[in-house]
């Protein structure tokens, strides 16, 4: 029997899995982090991002706050806090914005947020240590805001119940939109993500925005893929958030995603490690331990990539570990083969040759195949 311990696996943890990026900005960083741990990575941005400087919307805000000071200034992220003051500089009114922001009670969420407050010159009033646009808005209702003007620097993700209820308080809310998202211009990877995601060819998508998740879901839908997509999120492609204000758009149409308990990228990356090796499938078959990844298989800790036909017919063979599983049921389970059952003898060749352990499936003759599960061991994975 294998021994765990007689060495150290040459692969990262992700080795054998597919992630899908959804990011636009700071995708290749996570890209980066996710490949330096063994995953493949599908990259398609969801979204596009409108330049601050050439954003009429973030100007004409921008003159607003200028001309008629605001109560309040809540400033949400570092990049957007840090972009409006440098396209105010690029329209000549930065000096401005930095006399106006000192004059009125500044509020930060967040320790990032508020080292972009200070770089700018500034000094905030208040910062939550949580991160949480919640506990912003408990500090405003309970200093009592009825007839305050407050401005709020929106960054392109909702920030749900947050400006509604300051409304229902009667409170003049001002949107500064610092960034806009649009749907790419190219929208071919975008639907390779999709395709890819619906036939179950990435094993988890991660999500760095909301609106690259709603993006994601609107593209579904207009190609008409909603249903299949939200059915592969909900079972076999893991959904990964960077936090609970990106899964929004996910959990309104009921997908159940995950989230690191640091709104970050590396505790994102450090989530899937833990998440995607622990929803693999591990048998002992043949004396040998083998666990059966995305694109994949570890034998015995060793690294053995499959080919898709090949991941195809191990997967119908471990829906009943140790049972018969005859030619014509594996002819279904290939994409694509047609009738003729030489597709599967073909395909388990190959199979058996990328394992480089043939033993691990046994040819019953005239029945079809089966995996060679360890005796003793059948009644624990009967039901597959």
């Amino acid at each position: 029997m294998y021994d765990e311990q007689q060495r150290p696996p040459d692969h990262g943890p992700l080795a054998g899995f597919t992630v899908g990026v959804t990011a636009a900005r700071r995708a290749e960083e996570l890209g980066a982090l996710l490949q330096r741990r063994g995953a493949s990575v599908l990259h398609a941005p969801a979204l596009r991002i409108v330049q601050l400087a050439d954003d009429s919307e973030l100007l004409a805000a921008t003159k607003e706050l200028i001309d008629q000071a605001p109560d309040v200034v809540v400033a949400t992220t570092a990049i957007g806090f840090r972009g409006w003051i440098e396209a105010a500089d690029g329209w000549g009114l930065g000096e401005s914005l930095l006399a106006r922001l000192r004059e009125v009670e500044l509020l930060a969420r967040g320790p990032k947020v508020k080292g972009a407050v200070r770089a700018a010159g500034l000094t905030e009033d208040w910062s939550p240590s949580s991160e949480s646009m919640a506990e912003v808005l408990d500090r405003l209702l309970e200093e009592g805001v009825e007839g305050r003007r407050v401005a709020v620097q929106l960054h392109g993700e909702p920030l749900p119940g947050f400006v509604e209820a300051l409304r229902e308080a009667g409170v003049e809310v001002v949107g500064v939109p610092v960034y806009r998202w649009m749907p790419p211009e190219d929208l071919s990877p975008v639907d390779r993500l999709l395709d890819a995601t619906v036939g179950r060819g990435l094993d988890a998508v991660t999500f760095t925005s909301a609106p690259a998740a709603a993006s994601l879901l609107s593209r579904a839908e207009e190609r008409g893929l909603l249903p299949e997509l939200l059915a592969a999120l909900n079972h076999d492609v893991l959904p990964a958030c960077v936090g609970p204000v990106t899964a929004l758009p996910l959990q309104a149409r009921g997908v159940d995603t995950v989230q690191p308990e640091r709104f970050r990228l590396g505790p994102l990356v450090q989530l899937l490690c833990q998440e995607l090796p622990g929803r693999a499938r591990t048998l002992p078959i043949a004396g040998h331990r083998v666990e059966i990844r995305g694109h994949a298989v570890l034998v015995d800790g060793a690294l053995r990539p499959v080919p898709p036909a090949g991941m195809s017919l191990l997967r119908a063979l471990c829906r009943r570990p140790g049972w018969v599983v005859a030619r014509a049921e594996l002819l279904r389970a290939l994409p694509g083969a047609g009738r003729d059952e030489h597709a599967v003898e073909t395909a388990m060749a190959r199979l058996r040759t990328a394992l480089g352990t043939p033993k691990l499936i046994q040819t019953v003759v005239k029945r079809g195949y089966r995996l060679a599960l360890d005796p003793g061991t059948e009644s624990k994975y009967a039901d597959g």
